[in-house]
């Protein structure tokens, strides 16, 4: 006997069809963003350059602001926005609260702590000047520590921990005191070093070379696999702990393997990109409103394409087209987040009821 309520077929039909055209419509927005991202910028390159780039190994100066520029920045856009999307809609339903995210376990803080570390603590070696050399590997590096340190921390509290609210209390405790410590150091630096570490706190997405690359797109795909292998654990916590325990499930084994997965991908963005906030608290308030659902089957690959749009938009608005002037993809990211987070506590009140 179910005791659920059912859905009439010609019903799930038509969520069906519904559901396949939004996927369609995110599909060619995601590709027709990630083609205006190739062709604009702050040189003027005209479209069939960039196609015989792509497709037939064009030459000179072109190849190499598509190859080594342009193709390499959207590429960190896209990993950025499914990597901080699936963060955030993880973290809302293993914490049953819609304002929660990614950051606030302290990932991004720790990443921080680490990063401050070494242009703060160890500025010998690390100047604005040399950043995008030497330093840049040092800072990722460090964010990778930083954040890999908390991660460690949080599961190991998580495992001792029963209630969920909980550990995301702590998470917030332990973001703040790290959140002190870092501005302690800023206050004993001197002006140059300061600067450099701010430069980082705004998010970057053009710094990374081919190596770096190639371990952000591993690292966000092993994450990616992760939060597949998890959709059935989100669906049955998002029904709360007890109901999770009543069909078998281990809760305390779910909760480990969805804030692994989450550090893995918030974690990588913030080493290699910097800290990147409110896409993974926006987009999956986006994806739910659009797909009209709580089924993660639709929320993840909803939230990723929605994430890739909604990066590669900021990403594109960020460099200023025919511009040589780049503003800080933290802030660009900011100005679209913040109004569709304000938007969406407005306007559904009854928003509560899916979580």
């Amino acid at each position: 006997m179910n005791s659920g309520i059912e859905i009439p077929l010609n019903s799930r039909k038509v969520s069906q069809r519904s559901h396949l055209g939004i996927f369609i419509i995110l599909s060619i927005l995601t590709l027709l963003f990630f083609m205006l991202d190739l062709f604009l910028g702050s040189v003027n390159i005209k479209p069939y350059e960039v196609i015989d780039v792509l497709f037939n190994n064009g030459s000179g100066n072109v190849e190499t602001i598509i190859l080594n520029f342009r193709l390499p920045k959207a590429l960190t856009a896209m990993a950025a926005g499914i990597a901080l999307s699936i963060s955030g809609l993880q973290m809302q339903t293993v914490f049953r609260n819609p304002m929660a995210g990614p950051y606030v376990l302290g990932l991004s803080s720790g990443a921080s702590l680490g990063v401050a570390f070494v242009i703060m603590g160890f500025s010998a070696g690390i100047t604005p000047e040399n950043m995008k050399l030497t330093g840049n590997f040092a800072i990722a590096a460090a964010a990778w520590a930083g954040a890999g340190a908390v991660m460690v921390l949080i599961m190991f509290i998580s495992s001792r921990v029963k209630d969920i609210m909980t550990v995301l209390i702590i998470g917030i405790m332990l973001s703040s005191g790290i959140s002190a410590i870092v501005s302690i150091m800023q206050y004993f630096s001197n002006e140059s070093v300061l600067k450099a570490y701010i430069i980082w706190t705004m998010g970057s997405l053009g710094n990374l070379t081919t190596s770096q690359l190639n371990v952000l797109l591993v690292s966000i795909l092993t994450g990616l696999v992760i939060s597949v292998f998890s959709v059935k654990m989100l669906n049955a916590l998002l029904l709360g702990e007890n109901y999770a325990k009543s069909i078998g499930l281990n809760v305390r084994f779910s909760r480990f393997i969805i804030i692994a997965g989450t550090s893995l991908l918030a974690g990588t963005i913030t080493a290699f990109c910097g800290p990147i906030g409110f896409i993974g608290i926006a987009v999956p308030h986006l994806a739910r409103i659009i797909f009209k659902t709580s089924d993660h089957k639709i929320l993840i690959p909803g939230s990723i394409l929605i994430g890739v749009v909604v990066m590669l938009a900021s990403d594109i608005i960020s460099q200023m087209p025919w511009s040589d002037n780049v503003l800080p993809i933290n802030s660009i990211t900011a100005l679209i987040g913040i109004p569709v987070v304000i938007w969406v506590i407005v306007r559904n009140r009854r928003y509560a009821e899916i979580f």
